[in-house]
């Protein structure tokens, strides 16, 4: 995590007519930060009702965004896990009845990983009051500002996902 001391566009304004910019970098990571709290939150909350741990819920996140079919390898590079670990979430996951393994009809050892229609049912019907918060925020913008929102949520991302953290 970033400390505010880390933003040198964080100074006191130099006198009272120099009013701190409301987009500089600490008003965004304050932001940030308290939305993935947010988020966090109901993540943690589902992971609970459901016998799972906040990782798995990210790889149902992972399993259900994907571009292309999700494997245990590629859900091991997105999440950053040892093999064990991701074995053991797909384990969990499946037991739980939130996804199934299907085995490649061409190469038998190749395994994809899909998000069981119950279980997405089931998520939906959980995480409804953020998609509900999500549309209720959305009509405050413009379409324009919303495809900026989304540039900038994109890039971020982007970003981020360009961060090896250190000691890997």
């Amino acid at each position: 995590m970033i400390a505010a001391g880390d933003y040198a566009d964080r100074v006191a304004p130099a006198n009272d007519s120099e009013q701190p910019q409301p987009t500089d970098l600490y008003a965004f990571a304050v932001r940030l930060r308290r939305m993935n709290g947010e988020i966090n939150r109901l993540v943690h909350g589902f992971a609970g009702d459901h016998g799972l741990h906040a990782t798995d819920v990210q790889a149902l996140g992972a399993i259900l965004d994907a571009d292309e079919l999700m494997t245990p390898t590629r859900l091991r590079e997105h999440l950053g896990l040892t093999s064990g670990a991701v074995t053991a979430c797909v384990d969990r996951l499946e037991r739980a009845g939130h996804i199934r393994r299907v085995r490649e009809s061409a190469d038998r050892r190749v395994v994809h990983l899909h998000y069981a229609d119950e279980a997405r049912a089931a998520a939906r019907g959980y995480f409804r009051p953020l998609a509900e918060a999500t549309r209720n925020a959305r009509s405050r913008f413009t379409e324009d500002e919303l495809g900026v929102v989304l540039r900038f949520l994109t890039a971020m991302n982007d970003e981020l996902s360009e961060i090896t953290p250190p000691g890997r």
